[in-house]
């Protein structure tokens, strides 16, 4: 049942594992979540209508990149991105924090102001403050609105990771005044700190202080080793709150989301799935298959037997070899399909091992498959 506020509630636990669910105006989460990648708007390479059919209760898009195109202006005229790209359900917007690390060479940072960018579009002059990111992530009329946060690459300096916790609190403190008090939407915090216990404590102690509906763990996925991030992941979700969604951004791979669940967080967000898929690379229950490899160039095997969506069960793993090797757009668009269908499954069949107390035996049995 829809509720009309935001609300999450934890329903079981087994060991750290968490089962919950998240209560929106557009729709209920149930997590462990997996959110697709819709940058621009779109899914890359994917019918709207093939993303339900997976499964898929909430998408990702972002504040920066859909500030630039189609622009706030367009989106404001069908009353957000929903109905511009036909999409009903939950819609969770990254704060354009991200791209404040990715497209370094092209901004700069004034803690009182925000990021400077200089667009990669067209090279003006764009400014991106704390109240300027809620304000386009309103435009867009998402449902889950990120702060807008300082993410340093990945770094041992810790004046470097010290100086980005000061300036995300700050403007966490911002967003927090200009997202104001709205209770059928809800705004996550972000915490920082690198590799470091202490600073991630600090970082979450401050965004604590203000108050928010969720707490987003950030600052990874950015060159570190798995097994440092999980780490870092186990060494801050037990002082996270119990009774508020956990979002690990910008993971991962499936074993990434499967040791990032065993430390308890309940929702994560990648581009792999439709990146991979635009590369040839399928995730399977077998593990990974690398489709251009000529060992598929005469297998008559699907990739899922029992996938009907797009009549995939139906295209074999010859024909996929063929689309691939002559630079067909079909390849992308059938694999990365795959992709996500599988990630649902996959994040569907986590949710019903902690349900029944089954999820470390799920966890020893494909941990390492996808590595």
């Amino acid at each position: 049942m829809k509720r009309k506020n935001f609300s999450f509630k934890l329903i079981s636990r087994h060991k750290n594992a968490r089962l919950g669910k998240i209560f929106t105006k557009r729709g209920n989460i149930d997590t462990p979540a997996f959110m697709p990648v819709g940058t621009l708007g779109t899914v890359k390479g994917l019918f709207v209508e093939d993303i339900k059919k997976t499964g898929s209760q909430i998408i990702l898009g972002n504040t920066y990149h859909l500030m630039l195109r189609p622009g706030t202006n367009i989106l404001e005229k069908f009353n957000g991105l929903h109905k511009f790209m036909n999409w009903e359900k939950p819609i969770l917007t990254d704060s354009g924090g991200f791209q404040i690390m990715s497209l370094s060479k092209l901004n700069r940072i004034d803690r009182k102001i925000g990021a400077i960018f200089q667009s990669h579009l067209d090279g003006k002059k764009i400014i991106l403050s704390p109240e300027k990111s809620i304000q386009i992530q309103k435009s867009i009329n998402s449902d889950i609105l990120m702060v807008l946060d300082e993410c340093p690459k990945l770094t041992k300096n810790r004046e470097i990771l010290i100086d980005a916790i000061k300036t995300s609190t700050e403007w966490a403190k911002r967003c927090k005044v200009e997202f104001g008090n709205q209770k059928e939407k809800a705004l996550f915090g972000i915490i920082q700190g690198g590799l470091y216990q202490d600073l991630r404590l600090k970082s979450l102690k401050e965004l604590e202080e203000i108050n928010f509906d969720g707490y987003a763990i950030g600052g990874l996925a950015v060159g570190e080793t798995q097994k440092e991030m999980f780490s870092t992941v186990k060494k801050i979700t037990e002082y996270m709150p119990q009774n508020k969604p956990r979002y690990l951004m910008g993971v991962g791979t499936p074993s990434d989301i499967l040791g990032a669940v065993n430390e308890g967080v309940d929702m994560f967000d990648c581009v792999m799935p439709t990146r991979s898929g635009r590369t040839g690379l399928a995730f399977t229950w077998e593990g990974k298959i690398n489709l251009k490899n000529a060992r598929y160039q005469n297998d008559k095997s699907p990739l899922d037997k029992n996938c009907n969506l797009r009549g995939l069960k139906n295209y074999s793993k010859s024909y996929l070899n063929h689309l691939i090797k002559s630079n067909e757009l079909l390849a992308s668009m059938l694999i990365s399909l795959h992709n996500i269908n599988f990630y649902q499954q996959f994040m569907s069949e986590i949710r019903k091992s902690i349900k029944s107390r089954t999820f470390t035996k799920f966890y020893n049995r494909y941990i390492k498959l996808f590595n």
